[in-house]
């Protein structure tokens, strides 16, 4: 424990220098860690990320890329959500490389042979020692098995797991510093970006995971003759190694003509597939850039690497399905309704103005070819971090997803308009959903809650008859201001008895008289138009009148 602590404390003023190196003392002095190292560069003080000067993207880039794999892969995540970190700093985010040297062989064979427990060539009939590609948490060889299969070995790279929980316990303590200390960054809840990042990274350094992403993945594809998804060897996986089909095919974005693919097949199947992937099964590639996309034989699409995937609840897709639709159909009112319905816009947002600002996008990307309509989904991201509209971490994925068809379709086909192709995917959700089948499952999945509450009913009926019968059951009312009301009212009664009291002693000739008048009416005509002048005073006070 003292050993990790003081690994967390070196790790830590390692990570304040390149701060300080890339001219992020402003940060430094803010957070109190001045103290941690006596030299810090310039201070720049900025009162949000909107303020910050034109180089600060790339600052902030280099910044992440020298502290290493943790923090590479925490600027992929956040270039994936222009939503919370803007467009200028999502979009540099996307420059970030995690190659990184390969580990040596030895290692990798040491590694292989603890997790899979038999000696290397036990399992397979030759392994390359030279990677096919090395990232920051694994790098893959080539091997082929002892029954023949050419095989894809995905292996783990030695302390990279402790490494990972080491920067994200570090960035979990700095996230706190910058939400306590610098209140104009909390509109960001950098907190909680940490939170989701952990959750994000240790679901890919978990290659079961991966091995589990990849069946359900082949799954729902099963039938596709268009979509094909690579084998995996379980037996031959385990924690940190994967071992899976090798596939052989050009990376979607070195497809040509001239090699006989069809370029317009592969961008409409690519299209289709995510499409699919979003609102039929709800279960999608999260990252599908060109790298993770192979073109095989006959145009058929081939997705690998499946260590970071999406999952929607069927409530989830439908909203989404029928929010796609009002925007392809250019109804704005239709997809303010939508978002209100899914919880993204609340009462504090100026629907009025957000629905002349979305006219003005739509008027302005209505009809456009799949070049165009990025562009369209960067300003409806820009549009919703306007109006602090709570955007899920899915629906951006979704737009970042659109993105990434049109950067490859662009190249494809320039002409093709991947909204009108995948119109009847997105119809066919909404159709099932009305559909009396869809009625039959939902009554399916909900039978054992819907027998539950049935037999709780007669029951519940009985015991409140039983109670009422014996006058048992009390009805509390509460009422906001009804005590202050009560008072006054008091005070009422006390003033009109004062006065009718004072009036009657006023008539009488016996007592002490002062001024001519009976001396107990006159200080009850005194205390009543104090009385009076207290409880008009309090009225007025509250608008009650």
């Amino acid at each position: 424990m003292v050993s990790e602590n003081k690994n967390n404390l070196n790790r830590l003023r390692e990570i304040i220098k390149v701060l300080s190196k890339y001219e992020f003392g402003y940060l430094i002095e803010k957070i109190k860690l001045k103290h941690k190292i006596p030299f810090v560069g310039p201070s720049y003080e900025y009162e949000s990320l909107e303020e910050l000067d034109e180089s600060t993207p790339e600052r902030l880039r280099l910044v992440l890329q020298e502290l290493g794999p943790t923090f590479i892969k925490l600027g992929q995540t956040l270039s994936t959500r222009p939503d919370l970190v803007g467009q200028r700093i999502a979009y540099e985010f996307t420059k970030l490389q995690d190659n990184n040297p390969p580990i040596g062989f030895d290692d990798v064979k040491s590694a292989i042979e603890f997790e899979l427990g038999s000696p290397i060539e036990n399992i397979f009939y030759s392994f390359d020692s030279e990677p096919l590609g090395s990232a920051s948490i694994g790098q893959v060889h080539r091997a082929v098995l002892k029954t023949g299969e050419e095989v894809a070995v995905k292996v783990q790279k030695p302390g990279v797991e402790n490494i990972i929980k080491g920067d994200i316990s570090i960035m979990e303590f700095l996230a706190s510093r910058i939400d306590s200390y610098v209140p104009q960054f909390k509109i960001y809840n950098l907190p909680g970006i940490v939170e989701e990042f952990k959750r994000s990274i240790f679901k890919e350094i978990d290659y079961e995971n991966e091995a589990i992403n990849l069946k359900r993945f082949g799954y729902n594809f099963r039938n596709d003759k268009t979509v094909y998804v690579p084998k995996i060897y379980s037996e031959y996986s385990s924690l940190k190694v994967i071992t899976m089909e090798l596939i052989v095919g050009k990376k979607i974005s070195d497809v040509t003509e001239t090699e006989g693919f069809d370029l317009k097949i592969i961008a409409e199947r690519g299209a289709v597939s995510y499409f699919k992937q979003v609102i039929e099964y709800g279960f999608f590639h999260a990252d599908p850039h060109p790298s993770n996309v192979y073109i095989l034989d006959s145009n058929v699409i081939c997705y690998i690497d499946f260590g970071m995937m999406g999952v929607l609840d069927d409530e989830f897709k439908q909203n989404l399905a029928e929010l796609i639709i009002y925007f392809v159909d250019n109804n704005v009112s239709g997809m303010i309704s939508q978002l209100t319905y899914m919880g993204m816009i609340d009462g504090h947002v100026d629907t009025r103005s957000l629905k002349y600002d979305l006219t003005d996008i739509m008027y302005k990307y209505y009809g456009t070819e799949l070049n165009e309509v990025h562009g369209g989904m960067n300003d409806l991201v820009h549009l919703m971090r306007k109006y602090h509209v709570s955007m899920p971490r899915e629906f951006v994925l979704l737009a970042r997803g659109i993105g990434m068809v049109e950067e490859t379709g662009e190249k494809l086909d320039p002409s093709f308009n991947a909204v009108e192709v995948c119109k009847p995917v997105i119809k066919g959700v909404i159709q099932k959903k009305f559909t009396p089948l869809n009625f039959l499952d939902y009554v399916k999945k909900n039978v054992i809650e819907m027998e539950h509450v049935l037999k709780s009913v007669p029951k519940s009926i009985t015991e409140t008859l039983y109670k009422l019968e014996d006058g048992d059951i009390r009805i509390k009312v509460e009422h906001e201001g009804l005590e202050r009301i009560t008072n006054k009212l008091s005070i009422a009664l006390i003033l009109s008895a004062l006065l009718i009291g004072s009036s009657m002693i006023m008539t009488t000739d016996n007592g002490i008289f002062l001024l001519k008048f009976p001396y107990l009416g006159a200080l009850g005509f005194v205390i009543s138009g104090f009385l009076a002048i207290s409880l008009v005073v309090s009225i007025v006070r509250n608008r009650e009148i």
